[in-house]
């Protein structure tokens, strides 16, 4: 037997509830066993009925059930095709963080701390150093590679503590910006060197 529902302004509520009583349980069992996910498969019915009602103001539609069918099977699908999109992205997310998680695992397993400091950065911390100013220079050279004290500086130079502070900032400073693309060689070289 064939429902008909005529569209009636005056009585839209009433529609919607007779359209969702005769309606909704039949819709939600269909789209749960194609969504398999209760609180997608309500909000699927839900927007389908009310798309159904709204469908129902402004014109006749005999037979209802075909047309549900096919609003109910179109949402679905739509539902179904995102999940896939959204599962094949995290899949080759997943991937992508695998292989450079195991390419950095990869790289630390295989570096050399005696090669740390390859040609081209040792050129870059050269060039850098020879920018600096000479006495700036011979204080972080001191400092650093010297194994001099700050104090033992200090006194070297006729200068304080915190001139000599001062000197070793200022060359570290521009260190860093000069090996910004050597990132992780550079927290070594900082590390090692503090």
């Amino acid at each position: 037997m064939v429902k008909r529902i005529k569209p009636n302004n005056t009585q839209s509520n009433n529609s919607f509830n007779t359209i969702y009583s005769n309606y909704y349980r039949k819709s939600f069992l269909f789209v749960q066993s194609y969504v398999h996910d209760t609180m997608a498969a309500e909000d699927i019915v839900s927007d389908s009925l009310i798309k159904l009602w709204e469908h129902l103001n402004h014109e006749e539609i005999n037979p209802i059930e075909p047309y549900l069918f096919t609003i109910l099977k179109n949402r679905s699908l739509d539902y179904l095709k995102h999940v896939e999109v959204k599962k094949s992205t995290h899949g080759k997310m997943a991937n992508y963080l695998e292989r450079e998680l195991q390419l950095r695992i990869t790289s630390l397993e295989t570096s050399d701390p005696k090669e740390i400091f390859s040609n081209e950065i040792q050129e870059i911390v050269d060039k850098t150093l020879g920018y600096l100013p000479q006495k700036t220079k011979e204080i972080f050279l001191l400092s650093r590679f010297g194994n001099n004290s700050q104090k033992e500086i200090a006194k070297l130079y006729s200068i304080s503590i915190k001139g000599v502070e001062y000197h070793i900032m200022q060359a570290m400073k521009e260190l860093k910006l000069a090996l910004i693309d050597y990132l992780p060689v550079v927290c070594l070289f900082f590390i090692f060197l503090s």
